[in-house]
């Protein structure tokens, strides 16, 4: 938090109040580590309900990968699908938990849900499934980020056949 310093007095007094203001507003306008690339005949995102960018170039920051996860919480491995059975299998419930999931992860290496720059998303019936998917990410990462996307479409999930969603990720966190 930063606290405005009251500037009367000497012109010495102002300049380093301005100087202060000037270093101050520098702070708000840092740029991200990684820079958005679109091929030039590519629609926009909001145009498109897509929730990805062509391709992303990173500057600088720490690379993290993060693990496959799927809408639940910790559970038993070998899987027991009784550990499951309070869940809502729907498709925006289960596209939620993930990004709430991601966003835990992120959070966890030092960054935040927009920090990611790469997913791969591993999708059961992507003809159902895949418009409410990107709906719920397009919300969770808001009009003004879009990491770069693959879909794989899959018969199962390795946890539970309910499940329809895993996602996989590669985040750019700051130094």
């Amino acid at each position: 938090m930063y606290r405005v310093a009251q500037c009367n007095g000497s012109r010495t007094h102002l300049l380093v109040c301005a100087a202060l203001a000037v270093l101050i507003a520098g702070c708000d306008t840092a740029s991200p580590p990684f820079e958005y690339i679109q091929l030039l005949d590519a629609e926009t995102a909001a145009d498109t309900n897509t929730p990805f960018s062509s391709a992303i170039k990173v500057r600088s920051g720490n690379i993290v990968f993060l693990s496959g996860t799927v809408g639940a919480g910790p559970h038993s491995h070998p899987h027991v699908p009784a550990e499951f059975d309070h869940l809502d299998f729907s498709t925006e419930a289960q596209t939620e938990r993930v990004m709430e999931n991601l966003k835990a992860m992120a959070e966890a290496a030092g960054g935040q849900l927009t920090d990611i720059i790469q997913v791969t998303r591993f999708v059961r019936d992507v003809g159902s499934n895949q418009d409410g998917i990107n709906v719920v990410m397009n919300r969770y990462w808001g009009p003004d980020h879009r990491p770069t996307s693959t879909t794989v479409e899959i018969v199962r999930l390795a946890t539970d056949p309910r499940f329809i969603l895993e996602v996989e990720a590669v985040a750019v966190v700051p130094d």
